[in-house]
């Protein structure tokens, strides 16, 4: 193990299990945000609705019952 490696497990192990599940929120929060983003820029001017949609499906489509649910609800989401 690297000492930058060593150094981040130290501050990951000392973190109490809020500072831990904040630290999580905050990186899906990221990744939800950037996945908006590059959605907007494929699908252009779509409707709040229609993105998070779009985005769950993003998310979670690798499993394919929660994909048949999500393209599910998107066929009742307006553009």
């Amino acid at each position: 193990m690297s000492l930058v490696e060593e150094a981040y497990r130290q501050a990951v192990d000392s973190m109490t299990s809020a500072e831990k599940f904040a630290r999580m929120h905050a990186m899906l929060h990221w990744v939800r945000d950037m996945y908006a983003r590059q959605l907007r820029d494929e699908l252009g001017d779509v409707s709040a609705e229609r993105l998070k949609w779009e985005v769950a499906l993003r998310q979670y489509g690798s499993d394919r019952r929660t994909r048949e649910l999500i393209q599910r609800k998107l066929q009742d989401v307006d553009s």
